[in-house]
């Protein structure tokens, strides 16, 4: 009966040790796929828009043709509202912010297209150097991940007058310095010291990964909510 006892014991212990073994392998894993579908999905946003750039430069040749006719037929009016149609179309196209830095800039004004057409006011300032030492995608992550989840929290709340998000990314004291400050509805939910999500699917795996790059350049990363407004703020070292 000892023996047993002891086999029993033994092969439960192997168990707990397998198991956190198999455990951060099983979350690295999850994350790993996690960064790997939001860099694709951060791509493929920013394809898009450089697909319409390239649509609008083709058809540049004829919007000139059009001003031209309009121009020699003296219809003033006529080219005036033309133009006027071309300024419009051409800011669904035209970069919001340029840093600096092609990754950050290519990400952020992905983002800032998808919040324009989710009807989130936004306000958005961002200097980024070309070269800071920070892994372009490690960059990606981050604040894909931050635009991502403020986006979610403000087509939360039905009154669009109410949606915003604040974007600040700048150089201060040899840091890269990022703060991200979003409309909420109500209070994000916390366990412990710690924010959580209530979104099924990889979402709290966002989260994690986020902390995990902090944690990778030695920074700092804080949290804070009140009713109706969350932020998180982000400090990278770039010594």
């Amino acid at each position: 009966m000892r023996e047993l006892l002891f086999f029993i014991g033994g092969a439960g212990a192997s168990g707990v040790l397998l198991w956190l073994v198999l455990l951060p392998r099983y979350v690295n894993r999850q994350i790993k796929n996690f960064q790997d579908e939001l860099v694709d999905k951060h791509y493929a946003e920013v394809e898009n828009i450089y697909r319409k750039m390239r649509g609008w430069r083709h058809d540049y040749h004829n919007h000139m043709q059009v001003l031209k006719a309009h121009m020699a037929l003296r219809q003033y009016d006529q080219a005036e509202g033309y133009l006027d149609m071309l300024e419009s179309d051409l800011t669904t196209v035209d970069t919001v912010l340029k840093t600096g830095n092609v990754m950050v800039d290519a990400i952020l004004n992905s983002k800032l297209s998808l919040i324009g057409e989710k009807h989130i006011a936004v306000d958005a300032t961002a200097l980024v150097p070309g070269n800071i030492g920070i892994s372009g995608v490690d960059l990606a992550v981050i604040i894909g991940n931050l635009l991502d989840n403020a986006m979610e929290a403000c087509m939360e709340i039905e009154r669009e007058n109410q949606r915003f998000i604040r974007i600040y990314i700048d150089i201060m004291k040899k840091q890269l310095y990022i703060s991200v400050t979003n409309s909420t509805k109500g209070t994000a939910p916390k366990v412990g010291s710690s924010f959580v999500t209530t979104k099924s699917g990889n979402h709290g795996y966002g989260l994690l990964r986020i902390d995990s790059i902090v944690h990778k350049y030695h920074g700092y990363i804080n949290r804070q909510a009140e009713d109706g407004i969350f932020a998180t703020e982000i400090t990278l070292p770039l010594e």
